[in-house]
């Protein structure tokens, strides 16, 4: 019986140590990932209306429209609710680690988290945090594997989360290996379970690189719930430093 159990942590640990990543791969995964950053048209400064459609069993579609500014270069980012009319002014304020909600009617600010939803929507705020950094700061590579989405080859990078700023403990992105752009992704918890999976079946071209202009959030925990966003009004101006502040916020209303 003892022969047996060693035999059995044996082949677990060989398992174990043939399932690491390399560092080299390690290294490419992670240039991969920062180039589909680099293809995205979002660099320094930009804002755009993000426009959500969600879908839940025994409910009418709801819709919601957010604008969002960021400057992606300091962390800086403000949401602003502009639809339905009765959540108007309501708002997200972040500068690098620390993140506010904003409610117009009581005019308080509240300390919030980056895994904070859109509204009743399955969009987090880390969704759309376009931070470079964010994928060496916060994952580590656990598996990188190539293989074919449709009729695209792709890149296969699975990612655990090494900091609680992940909205998810573990998430697999599927990468085109002729343009570096996210065709899916698929996020579990930390048991493995699968939490959501996101679908992105159209990118604009721009001058300054690629918009994901629809993407579509599936809820995996309840079935027939999704959320759609389409981004629309994007501009890539300078965009002036009072738009990053609670001031901006409290002035809109």
């Amino acid at each position: 019986m003892k022969k047996i159990v060693t035999s059995i942590a044996l082949l677990l640990a060989a398992t174990f140590i043939f399932a690491q990543v390399s560092s080299k791969e390690a290294e490419q995964a992670y240039k991969i990932l920062e180039s589909t950053d680099d293809t995205l048209a979002y660099h320094g400064d930009y804002s755009a209306t993000i426009s959500l459609v969600i879908e839940k069993p025994g409910k009418p579609k709801e819709n919601l429209q957010y604008k969002i500014y960021e400057r992606t270069d300091k962390d800086l980012m403000t949401i602003v609710q502009i639809f339905p009319q009765a959540d108007k002014g309501k708002g997200y304020l972040r500068d690098g680690d620390n993140i506010w909600t904003y409610d117009p009617i009581s005019r308080k600010f509240t300390h919030t988290s980056i895994k904070e939803a859109l509204g009743d929507s399955d969009v987090k705020l880390d969704d759309v945090n376009q931070s470079k950094t964010r994928w060496r700061d916060n994952y580590n590579i656990a598996e990188f594997k190539t293989g074919t989405l449709g009729k695209y080859e792709v890149y296969i990078i699975t990612l655990d989360a090494k900091t609680t700023e992940p909205s998810y403990q573990k998430s697999t992105l599927y990468i085109r290996k002729d343009i570096p752009l996210v065709l899916k992704e698929e996020d579990f918890s930390g048991s493995g379970r699968l939490m959501r999976t996101i679908l992105i079946p159209k990118y604009s071209k721009v001058p300054a690189g690629y918009v994901a202009t629809q993407i579509i959030m599936k809820d995996e925990l309840n079935k027939g719930e999704s959320t759609q966003q389409v981004i629309s009004d994007l501009t890539f101006d300078k965009l002036p430093d009072r738009l990053f502040t609670k001031a901006y916020l409290e002035g809109l209303n």
